[in-house]
């Protein structure tokens, strides 16, 4: 009969879970600020009519192709980050934060600018209704000059999450709400004198919002709290040996994301093709699903902090049995949050202005993610563990075939050639993560996605080959989280 790896001591098992609060929850209090951001910014541009939603959604998908590159290189700094933390490598730590900081800033640039000089280029490729482009041009031009100063503020917070600095990040995304919630009520409506700029408005408060992130992070920094960030000599001091082992960990946890980023807009533009209560509907849904993600978001960082931290410090094993703990703990916390959503949800969409048909097709959606959106945060995990652990063109293969010769091609065929209705385009648009869900987990399985970057996590890689080897198979009966 095959055996499992040593199963965890209780102990440790109390520290995992202390360790998961530890981290996961000042990033998800984090993630909610930013969401609650997003949110507010919705339901106060709703009062201005449906096609304004809309247009604000319209307007965040493309922010959210530009996040979906940044995000690849936050990953990909991530692997480095969180291992050098675990082996004490100060001087790799700046190291990997210099060149990720540059690459995100590099494209970050190119999306800022077609923001600001060509919005109604962008706004084309994402809908066809003239309304909806008119009312967003002005928004997106305005809110392009944020996008280099939200990833100035991601990449510093990437790094301080890596090192367990976790409340710096969430003390100053406290300042940058507020400062962006009373921004939105005194610009979009013109309170105290100040001008009734509508939807320009928020993009104004969105602005101020990042350069107050920044400074607040800086601030801390200054103060003693994160020295890493300010060693600016050392972010540059990398020689080819760095460059290329960095760039051939990172370049597909890159790639993902962009690939990931072009199928959604791709994705997106179907959406955009169909009716505009189903885009607006769809403008809604991603805000609530953005509160989902508070949580999932926290945990997942807890995850790559945890689980590269140990395969950094050599202690694989102890990072194996964190993965496959997270493996089920994140999609059962992430499913319980949402079913606890759901007899709420007419109450909240009621919030954002939307007509009777916007607001059935959104219910429905709701509906629909309890099942598919569990299954894509269950695969979503286990990617992320997969780079934690250094192992980054596995996960993205399989995504990345499933978006492209699946997901993709099923939603075009219903939304655009057989005009089938809305929320069977909606649903289509899950159609990859049943099948991507069993091939990760057996690769998960198989500890083969363990490959550190640092010298202790080589050198002790072969005996922890050996240990799995013996080990055989886990038996779903002694999954470590069952234990």
């Amino acid at each position: 009969m095959k055996r499992t790896p040593p199963l965890m001591p209780p102990e440790d098992r109390r520290n995992f879970y202390i360790s998961v609060a530890a981290i996961g929850l000042p990033v998800a209090l984090q993630n909610l600020l930013t969401t609650s951001a997003g949110m507010v910014d919705t339901i106060m541009i709703g009062t201005l009519g449906e096609n304004s939603v809309a247009a604000a959604g319209i307007c965040v998908q493309y922010s959210m192709l530009l996040l979906a590159a940044w995000f690849g290189f936050c990953n990909g700094g991530t692997i480095f980050f969180a291992q050098y933390w675990g082996a004490g490598d100060e001087r790799g730590i700046c190291r990997a934060y210099g060149i990720t900081f540059s690459c995100m800033m590099a494209v970050t640039f190119v999306f800022s600018g077609f923001a600001i000089f060509a919005p109604g280029f962008i706004l084309r490729l994402y809908t066809d209704k003239e309304a909806i482009r008119r009312a967003a041009v002005p928004y997106l031009r305005i809110v392009g000059l944020s996008y280099p100063l939200q990833i100035w503020a991601a990449a510093i917070s990437a790094l301080l999450r890596s090192i367990e600095k976790v409340k710096i990040p969430l003390f100053a995304s406290v300042v940058s709400l507020i400062t962006n919630f009373v921004l939105n009520w005194l610009l979009i409506f013109g309170h105290f004198g100040f001008p009734k700029m509508g939807m320009a408005g928020a993009a104004v408060g969105t602005v101020c919002a990042a350069a107050v992130n920044v400074l607040v992070l800086y601030i801390f920094c200054f103060r003693g709290k994160c020295s890493y960030i300010l060693r600016i000599r050392d972010h540059f001091k990398w020689d080819a040996a760095f460059i290329k082992e960095y760039f051939s960990r990172s370049f597909f946890v890159v790639c993902n994301e962009m690939l990931y980023g072009t199928g959604q807009l791709l994705i997106n533009i179907i959406i955009g093709r169909q009716s505009a209560a189903g885009i607006a509907a769809m403008a809604v849904f991603r805000v609530l699903e953005g509160i989902l993600f508070v949580f999932f978001g926290g945990l997942a960082n807890a995850s790559s902090v945890m689980v590269g931290k140990n395969i950094g410090a050599g202690k694989h094993m102890e990072g194996y049995r964190e993965a496959r703990r997270f493996t089920l703990l994140c999609p059962a916390i992430t499913l319980v949050i949402w079913l606890a959503m759901l007899p709420f949800s007419r109450q909240l969409l009621g919030l954002f202005g939307l007509g009777n048909e916007a607001l059935r097709y959104a219910m429905y959606m709701l509906l629909i993610y309890t099942v598919a959106g569990n299954l894509r945060s269950c695969n979503y995990i286990t990617n992320n563990i997969f780079r934690a652990g250094g192992e980054s063109i596995f996960g993205t293969t399989v995504e990345i075939c499933g978006l492209f010769f699946l997901s993709i091609p099923l939603t075009a065929a219903a939304g655009l050639v057989l005009h089938w209705p809305f929320l069977v385009v909606f649903l289509l648009t899950y159609s990859d993560e049943i099948i991507r869900i069993g091939i990760l987990q057996r690769y998960m399985k198989s500890g083969k996605w363990i490959k550190p970057v640092t010298g202790e996590g080589i050198r002790a890689l072969a005996a922890f080959r050996s240990q799995i080897a013996r080990a055989g198979q886990t038996r779903p009966a002694n999954h470590p989280f069952l234990m």
